[in-house]
């Protein structure tokens, strides 16, 4: 083979690389959300309280005393949220960082993995919708109350 051909060939082999690892690899650029900002971001929401129910690492978020989101304190940075079962399922199926919730109902529980691969705009998303979900399913003179 000539120098111009195996020249040809290495730069064809050396493109089809890095489109192959640019499509399986993933690269977050995202910061990640801790504890901290996660705790104060739940906190910011209208009548929200927070108590360690079960135990002195399980961090509960309640609105009119039903649980919207929990973590845990120690360990890897991952919490549960209150999911529409269809959505639970969409969010799973385009995520990989959202599991079934570990611990709890997998219809309506997803457990979000804070790896960094989301952005908080969109971790904020999820808690909303799960915070929603709780005060739509609260009877309505309490969401009455809660306005």
């Amino acid at each position: 083979m000539s120098g111009e051909v195996v020249i040809c060939l290495k730069a064809i082999y050396l493109a089809l690389a890095n489109i192959y690892l640019s499509k399986t690899i993933k690269f977050y650029k995202f910061t990640l959300m801790n504890i901290e900002e996660f705790r104060e971001y739940c906190l910011s929401k209208a009548h929200v309280t927070e108590e360690l129910p079960f135990d002195e690492v399980t961090l509960v978020f309640k609105v009119a005393g039903k649980m919207f989101t929990l973590t845990t304190l120690d360990g890897e940075f991952t919490f549960n949220l209150k999911c529409d079962p269809e959505l639970a399922i969409e969010l799973r199926e385009t995520y990989s960082c959202v599991k079934p919730g570990y611990h709890m109902n997998k219809k309506h529980w997803n457990t979000i993995e804070v790896d960094g691969s989301v952005q908080d705009n969109k971790l904020h998303e999820w808690i909303d919708h799960s915070y929603d979900l709780v005060v739509a399913g609260l009877p309505k003179k309490i969401r009455t109350e809660l306005l």
